[in-house]
């Protein structure tokens, strides 16, 4: 008996191998080949058409009383001066006063139409920080081959990138086919309520229905990811959601020299630290699976073995992405513990303590999930729980890696970076692009920069 259990654990362990060994050898890398395109050349002054769109300064942020009106109504203006050709041959509409949308008619009625998208707005630079800049925050220099300043990558590059292109098929005749929409909101960083979100609206009235929508998302990454060489172009399909949520607390106040034996500050801490204790469950599927499934055949033998056999190996693989902050964002909601209020002298007791933490929100999740994570967790009745911060937003829909859009990004991304890798995958920040979401069901997000690990740092 005991003969017969060993012969057949032997004969499992040898099926078992075969199995991993034969789906190793099927696992191939997808072809990377295209067409070079061959007739893209950097516009003359193109560097310097940046610069200026990045010398003003178009701030969003949370004080809406900073927000300077005058400062997008200069870059309208300045596009104009710019790009006089895409002015006179395309429509342009001022949304919401402060946002711009601009429609290329197509010759094709009975073809959907596209949008591209980018965003104006800036993040602010924080008080105190403008020395540690290598160039002034909104120099527009060029210098020592980049173009420096704020919004250099988040996300003037996209706009002026795209009235380059436009400009240069004008002035070759070009015709599109489809319409075209450029989409161009004024407060993404701050939510897109007022810019983006009006342009869908406004879109919605006229009955427009999308093909495709491109927005920022994804970039090309060059030598980010271990073992593979090839650029990898990271077209995302889907992103996750927003919600910050607020601990409160509330205790009699008084003197340090009679504490009670647990304080405002003791109770939110503990309440925190529980909550960072216990993260919302790690999940490799979805959009973070079609990442991998297309990357890991472009990995050496040792690690495809791994990703040709995530039916065996995946709560390995799950477990190890949890060890670093980059892919431990790829697998779950993560959690940030954002701010923490109390006190206000070294010898009186808070009568309250408040904290944020900011969820990130997996497209296996959602916002009420979340809250209801942090109230289990929590399990205190002396702290209250709700949702906080100026926006929330839930994950999005994830859209088809198997649409004719997909695979005319895919295409087109391999023509002017020749061996891309081009892979789906998760956008874990929020963009402008949900607003569209009820006129397109192929959504996706991708600025096309080539960034390395020194670009990414900045």
């Amino acid at each position: 008996m005991r003969a017969r259990i060993f012969v057949l654990f032997v004969a499992g362990i040898a099926a078992l191998a075969l199995i991993v060994v034969a789906r190793t050898a099927l696992y191939r890398p997808a072809s990377t080949n295209a067409e070079p395109s061959s007739s893209l050349a950097i516009p003359v002054g193109a560097a310097e058409r940046l610069g200026g769109a990045l010398r003003i300064a178009t701030i969003s942020g949370e004080d809406a009383s900073a927000f300077d009106p005058a400062a997008f109504q200069a870059l309208h203006a300045y596009l104009e001066r710019a790009f006089p050709r895409v002015h006179a041959q395309l429509r342009r509409e001022n949304v919401a006063s402060h946002s711009l949308l601009y429609t290329w008619q197509g010759t094709d009625p009975a073809l959907k139409p596209i949008l591209l998208m980018g965003h104006m707005d800036v993040v602010p630079v924080e008080p105190g920080t403008e020395h540690q800049w290598r160039e002034p925050p909104f120099s527009g220099a060029i210098a020592d081959g980049f173009i420096w300043g704020r919004g250099a990558i988040d996300n003037k590059s996209a706009i002026v990138g795209m009235l380059e292109a436009l400009d240069m098929l004008l002035g070759e005749g070009f015709r599109p086919a489809r319409t075209i929409f450029l989409a161009y909101g004024h407060d993404e960083e701050t939510g897109g309520t007022n810019g983006a979100r009006e342009i869908a609206a406004l879109l919605e009235r006229r009955g427009v229905q999308l093909e495709m929508v491109l927005d920022e998302g994804g970039v090309i990454a060059d030598g980010i990811f271990p073992g593979i060489a090839a650029p990898v172009a990271l077209i995302g399909i889907a992103e996750k959601g927003f919600a910050s949520v607020e601990l409160t607390t509330k205790m009699p106040g008084g003197h340090s020299s009679l504490p009670p034996r647990q304080s405002a500050i003791g109770i939110l801490s503990a309440a925190v630290a529980r909550i960072e204790a216990n993260p919302m469950p790690a999940r490799f599927e979805g959009p973070t699976r079609e990442f991998f499934d297309r990357v890991g055949a472009f990995l050496p033998l040792p690690e495809r073995a791994v990703f040709a056999n995530l039916w065996l190996t995946g709560p390995l693989v799950t477990r190890r992405l949890q060890g670093n902050p980059t892919t431990n964002a790829m697998v779950r909601t993560t959690t940030a513990a954002t701010i923490f209020q109390a006190g206000t002298k070294d010898n009186v007791l808070p009568s309250r303590a408040r904290a944020v933490l900011n969820f990130r929100i997996s497209p296996a999740d959602s916002v009420a999930a979340v809250a209801e994570h942090v109230r289990r967790v929590t399990d205190d009745p002396r702290i209250e729980v709700r949702i906080g911060g100026a926006f929330s937003a839930e994950p999005s829909a994830v859209s088809s890696t198997r649409s004719r859009s997909f695979r005319s990004l895919e295409n087109a991304v391999r023509s002017v970076v020749p061996g891309a890798i081009v892979a789906p995958y998760p956008v874990v920040v929020v963009t402008d692009s949900r607003h569209f979401a009820g006129i397109s069901a192929d959504i996706y997000r991708l600025l096309p920069v080539r960034l390395g690990a020194r670009e990414l740092e900045r």
